[in-house]
């Protein structure tokens, strides 16, 4: 009789890990891949899994790929490779080799006890599965050590951030260039999901006995008129814009065109007056970035690399609202290989501002 209660635990943590399953993968991990020291950001969008991989060493040298992979929720096995080459800084001192050495990783996603979530498993050299690499040995944390534009939908992904439109739109800033990867004869990256089950009513019992319901017959009501009496104030309910509707709608205004180069654009955005609430939606080429972004005396920070932009880009921050004291202020700090622009950006229920970027010509 004691050994009941044991067998009722037992069942119980397996649950609690299954159950949560179709969210936990998604965020940042950090540990180690062939022994080099990685954070992981995993993005699951649909049967497939997005993101980026940071192998470093410190903060100013590491190599950036964006990931792609899928997740089975049948045995809990993950799988991802490095896709496409981002961004490196100062790489050699991580990579022996100076030419990128992207991997495939798989690994079994376990959450013993249910509190602590891990990724164990094995790595190969994605261009030669035969050549075995290190272990993957990977922890779930709730901090990460690099931003990029994965964070957003990480910290809000329970919170409508899951929507695969916006994921797709992210990760084509990060990854414009990404073909699938063919594995022993399977296209990973065009997996197809099942179709939705389709649920019918029980049918009726052999022995059962059915039972109709009797005839009414309709009561037809005589059809009086209604006079309504105006009243002296009508109030009209306005449905409230979302943040495309005011981004087309909306009066753009050109404050400052910025000369672009290097690697990477990393734009920082801070409250310029008293923090007083005022948060902004963020546009690329008209397409949304970023939205419900609060801007305060802290940093939010953005990094696009500048081989996605075209020859001429428009930045436009939209004002989701005003604040307690308009109007919706902002300081914008851009870092272009090396050098430092400030811009202070206005935006208001009828303009947007716009910051204009033009790529060097090469």
């Amino acid at each position: 009789m004691k050994i009941q209660p044991l067998l009722l635990i037992i069942p119980f943590i397996f649950f609690v890990c299954s159950a949560t399953n179709a969210q936990p993968i998604t965020g940042v991990w950090k540990g180690k891949i062939d022994r080099k020291t990685v954070e992981l950001k995993i993005i699951k969008n649909g049967d497939s899994l997005t993101g980026t991989s940071y192998y470093y060493e410190s903060a100013n040298a590491y190599r950036r790929y964006s990931i792609k992979g899928y997740f089975d929720d049948r045995d809990n096995s993950v799988v991802w490779w490095d896709d496409q080459l981002i961004e490196a800084k100062n790489s050699n001192r991580i990579f022996a080799a100076k030419s990128p050495i992207p991997y495939l990783s798989s690994a079994d996603f376990n959450c013993p006890g249910g509190t602590k979530m891990y990724l164990t498993g094995k790595t190969v050299l994605k261009e030669n599965e035969e050549v075995q690499r290190g272990p993957v040995d990977l922890e779930k944390m709730d901090t990460h050590t690099f931003n990029d534009e994965w964070d957003y939908v990480i910290e809000n992904y329970t919170y409508g951030a899951n929507d695969p439109e916006l994921v797709d739109s992210i990760g084509k800033l990060a990854r414009p260039n990404s073909s699938p990867l063919i594995i022993a004869g399977v296209d990973h990256a065009r997996r197809k999901s099942l179709p939705p089950p389709i649920f019918l009513p029980p049918a009726a019992s052999p022995t059962e006995e059915i039972k109709t319901a009797p005839v009414v017959e309709p009561i037809i009501e005589p059809v009086v008129e209604k006079v309504v009496t105006p009243t002296i104030e009508t109030v009209v309910q306005k449905v409230p814009l979302n943040n495309e509707e005011k981004f087309f709608t909306r009066r753009r205004q050109v404050i400052q065109e910025i000369q672009i180069s290097g690697d990477s654009l990393e734009l920082t955005f801070y409250d310029n007056a008293e923090v007083d609430g005022d948060s902004i939606a963020i546009f690329l080429n008209d397409q949304l970035l970023y939205e419900h972004v609060r801007l305060s005396d802290k940093p939010y920070t953005l990094k696009l690399p500048v081989e996605t932009l075209k020859q001429s880009n428009e930045l436009v921050m939209v004002a989701e609202n005003l604040g307690s004291i308009p109007p919706n202020t902002s300081l914008m700090v851009a870092m272009i290989d090396g050098r430092r622009y400030e811009t202070r950006l206005e935006s208001t229920e009828q303009s947007s501002a716009v910051i204009r970027f033009v790529r060097n010509k090469p």
